[in-house]
């Protein structure tokens, strides 16, 4: 039997155009720019989540108790035959109270929590920065973006890229006028809307409210003002382009988050970002 090369007739699952526009903040086209190799790179989803869950483990702190919590007592068992059960217990009292074993009251815990415990879930190097290109790729596929609930319908371009105009924003109603000029600001009230009180104890220790991710801003430099005025609105974030992460790329392990990119952070990664 000749096997027969299909290759020409199956049609890839996703399109990344090789060219696109670049706005500037007034929402026009000012000229064109070809994407880096990073926008090329195949979507891995599971390999994305895989490295979300050891940039998120890489947080956790080992704990553990004290070795000797629920033992520091005189408490022995008194043996068999006066029928009572053979947990240790405290003499010198008319009710002898039991202690140490992990099923009475004041006794130590049967499972604690050990430092020995393994929480990090370690990933290769070449892997990391294959999801990272993976994630980056993904934000060029409007698909994916609206499938992670984002709103795009005012959005002229997926993927967004804006003149370095943008980095220079310092103050937040400037900002919130270029987001709602690109067709962002949509997607900022989606999550203005979902913002909600966490339940639990958490609420009590700093982490009252729980929000959604909206838009992600990619800045060519480490201080751009934007960075900071972007933490005034709710789910958008900006970062610098170098210390892009899955975290940033796909909250929650999703990828395809709604970004914008600034012509600067483009060419930092023509020089070779997160590849090899």
């Amino acid at each position: 039997m000749v096997s027969q090369d299909l290759s020409p007739f199956i049609k890839p699952l996703y399109t990344v155009p090789t060219v696109v526009k670049v706005f500037g903040i007034d929402g026009n086209a000012i000229s064109e720019v070809t994407l880096p190799p990073q926008f090329l790179e195949p979507v891995r989803p599971d390999l994305v989540l895989r490295a979300y869950l050891s940039a998120i483990t890489a947080r956790l702190q080992p704990k553990g108790t004290d070795p000797m919590a629920g033992k520091r007592t005189t408490a022995i068992s008194f043996g068999i035959g006066l029928g009572l059960a053979r947990v240790p217990r405290v003499k010198g009292s008319l009710w002898p109270t039991a202690r140490f074993a992990p099923n009475v009251v004041k006794g130590r815990r049967a499972h604690p929590p050990k430092v020995e415990k393994i929480l990090h879930e370690r990933i290769n190097k070449k892997e990391r920065r294959k999801a990272i290109r993976s994630a980056i790729a993904a934000t060029a596929i409007k698909d994916l973006v609206i499938a992670r609930g984002h709103i795009v319908d005012r959005v002229p371009q997926i993927p967004l890229v804006v003149s370095n105009d943008v980095e220079r924003v310092g103050i937040t109603s400037d900002l919130r006028k270029i987001l709602i000029t690109l067709g962002l600001w949509d997607d900022v009230e989606r999550v203005a809307e979902g913002v909600r009180i966490r339940s639990g104890k958490g609420k009590m220790r700093g982490r009252r409210y729980k929000e959604g991710r909206s838009v992600l801003i990619v800045t060519s430099t480490i201080d751009a003002p934007v960075i900071k005025v972007a933490k005034n609105l709710p789910g958008v974030d900006a970062i610098y382009v170098r210390n892009l992460s899955v975290l940033h790329l796909a909250p929650g392990g999703v990828p395809g988050r709604l970004t914008l990119w600034t012509l600067g952070a483009i060419e930092e990664l023509r020089r070779g970002l997160f590849m090899g």
